[in-house]
C-alpha cells in the first residue's frame, strides 16, 4: 500500500508527495516530501491529526511505520541505498543497513521486514534486524513489486516470478521456503497484495481489466472480477479490507472500485457450474462420477439440478448462462466474471493515488491518498454498495484540521438504519497481539538491537 510518487504527472500538476502509505491495518498514514515525512492518524473523519513529522532526512521517497508503534523505515533520495530505522518518540535511529543497489520497495509485519531491490529481495528478523534471507533468483523487478502478508504467524512474500508473464511465487517467510507459483495472469504483473489473515492473495495485470483472487497457500483461484472494458488502466493500488469482505483498487482513471467477496453462485452450465462447486463451501459434500470434474456432481444427476426459474426472465437468464459454454473461452469468462459492487469517483485523473478501506468511528470508508497532497474520504455502504459519497478532503501539507470543503461537515446525518446495519465495533490490534507492545515492536520494546551502518550480508536462496 505504498507509492511513489512521479516526478510529473499528466497534465502538467506538479507531485506534492514523492511516496505516501497506509500502515499494515489501516491506522496511519505516512507521507514524504522534497523536506521530510509526516506520519498522520486515521481515527477520525472530521480531523487529521499528525502523528509526528521530521525534516532530518531531505527528499524522502519511502517510508512505512509499522502498525501504530514507533517504528518507522524511511529510504531518502540522497542515499537510495541505505535503509534507515527510526524510533520517532524517543527522537533516535536504530540502525541503518545498505545494500548494492537502490531501494524500491520496503514491507513489514511484526516478525519481519522485507528489502526490495530490482534483482534481489532481502528478509530480516525485524526483533533484531539479523538477515535470515537473500533471494537473488528473481527475474528484474524495476517497480520493486511484492507483497508481504501482514499475519506474523505465517509471513507469507509473494513476488513476480517471470518478465513476460503474470506468475507469481508464492514464498515463505518464516520456513525460507518457495511454496508455489501461480499462473495468475497472461501479461505482466501490476500489483498483488494479501488479506490481513494471509489465507488470500489478490492481483492485477499491466492491462488492468481483470483482477483475480487466490487462495493461499495453495494458489487456487476463488475469484474473478472485471474493473472494465473499454481501456487499459495502470492499476497504482489493490488492498483488501480488513475483514476481507471487500477488494479495493485504484488506477490512473478517475474511478476506484470496490469488489464484494462473496460466494460464487450456482451455474447451470457444465464449465460455470462446476467452476463455481469448486470454489463453495458447501454443507453436505458432493459426489464425483467417472470424467467429472472434482467436488462436481455429473449433471445427470439428479440432486445435483439447480431449482427450475419460475419467470420468463429467470428463464431466459438460466439459457444465457448455459449459452456460454459453447462460446469461445475468453467470451464465456468474461460472462462469469463479477463486476464492481461500489465505485469512488475522483475529481482528478492521471495523478499517482493509492486507496485503503477503513473503519473510521464505526462506519466503514474509503479512503484514496492522491500526489497533489490531499486525502479524499467516502462512505461506503457495505449492504447496497453503489457510488460512495465523498464526505471529506484532507490536505496532507498543511498542520492541523484542513480549511477545505468545510460544506461537507453542513450535509445532514446519514439515515439511522444505515448508520445501525453498518455500525462494528472499533478495534486496535497493535497493543493486543502478544509479543508485540507498542512502544517498540516486539516484546518489552527490544526490537532492533543493530547499531550504526552495516552491509547485508548474502545468504543465496
Amino acid at each position: 500500500m505504498e507509492a511513489e510518487a512521479a516526478d510529473g504527472p499528466p497534465g502538467g500538476v506538479e507531485a506534492a508527495l514523492s511516496c505516501f502509505s497506509f500502515n499494515q491495518d489501516c491506522t496511519s498514514l505516512a507521507i514524504g516530501t522534497k523536506a521530510g515525512y509526516k506520519l498522520f492518524s486515521l481515527s477520525s473523519v472530521e480531523q487529521l491529526d499528525q502523528v509526528h513529522g521530521s525534516n532530518e532526512i531531505p527528499d524522502v521517497y519511502i517510508v512505512e511505520r509499522l502498525f501504530s508503534s514507533s517504528l518507522v523505515v524511511v529510504v531518502s533520495h540522497t542515499k537510495p541505498r541505505q535503509m534507515n530505522v527510526y524510533h520517532f518518540k524517543k527522537g533516535t535511529e536504530i540502525c541503518n543497513y545498505s545494500y548494492s543497489s537502490n531501494i524500491l520497495s520496503i514491507r513489514l509485519n511484526r516478525q519481519r521486514l522485507l528489502v526490495c531491490l530490482e534483482e534481489a529481495i532481502y528478509i530480516h528478523n525485524i526483533k533484531d534486524m539479523k538477515l535470515l534471507k537473500t533471494i537473488l533468483d528473481v527475474p528484474a523487478n524495476p517497480t520493486g513489486l511484492c507483497a508481504l502478508s501482514i499475519n506474523h504467524s505465517n509471513s507469507y512474500v509473494a513476488y513476480p516470478g517471470s518478465l513476460t508473464t503474470g506468475e507469481i511465487v508464492l514464498y515463505d517467510g518464516h520456513s525460507l521456503k518457495t511454496v508455489c507459483t501461480i499462473a495468475a495472469h497472461e501479461g505482466t504483473l501490476a500489483a498483488i497484495t494479501f488479506n490481513a489473515s494471509g489465507s488470500k492473495l489478490a492481483s492485477a495485470s499491466e492491462k488492468g481489466t481483470v483482477i483475480r483472487v487466490f487462495s493461499v497457500p495453495d494458489g487456487q483461484k476463488l475469484y474473478e472480477f472485471r474493473r472494465g472494458m473499454k481501456r487499459y488502466v495502470t492499476i497504482s493500488s489493490l488492498v483488501f479490507s480488513m475483514d476481507s469482505q471487500f477488494l479495493c483498487a485504484s488506477s490512473n482513471t478517475e474511478t476506484v472500485h470496490i469488489f464484494k467477496l462473496e460466494h460464487v453462485t450456482n451455474r447451470s452450465s457444465p464449465k460455470g457450474w462446476c467452476h463455481a462447486r469448486k470454489h463453495k463451501i458447501q454443507a453436505t459434500p458432493l459426489t464425483s462420477h467417472p470424467g467429472s470434474a472434482p467436488g462436481c456432481r455429473a449433471l445427470g444427476d439428479p440432486g445435483s439440478r439447480p431449482e427450475e426459474p419460475s419467470t420468463w426472465t429467470g428463464y431466459m437468464g438460466k439459457m444465457f448462462m448455459a449459452a456460454s459454454n459453447y462460446l469461445p473461452t475468453q467470451v464465456s469468462d468474461m460472462m462469469n466474471q463479477d463486476r464492481a459492487f461500489a465505485t469512488g469517483r475522483l475529481n482528478f485523473s492521471g495523478q499517482r493515488n493509492i486507496c485503503t478501506l477503513s473503519t473510521i468511528q464505526k462506519l466503514p470508508r474509503l479512503l484514496v491518498a492522491s500526489s497533489d497532497g490531499h486525502l479524499y474520504i467516502y462512505n461506503l455502504d457495505p449492504q447496497d454498495g453503489g457510488e460512495c459519497v465523498l464526505i471529506k478532503t484532507h490536505s496532507l501539507l498543511s498542520s492541523g484540521t484542513t480549511e477545505e470543503n468545510k460544506e461537507n461537515d453542513l450535509r445532514p446525518s446519514l439515515p439511522q438504519s444505515y448508520a445501525a446495519t453498518v455500525a462494528r465495533p472499533s478495534t486496535s490490534s497493535a497493543s493486543t497481539v502478544p509479543g508485540y507492545s507498542e512502544d517498540g515492536g516486539a516484546l518489552r520494546g527490544e526490537i532492533i538491537l543493530c547499531r550504526g551502518s552495516q552491509k547485508g550480508k548474502t545468504k543465496q536462496s
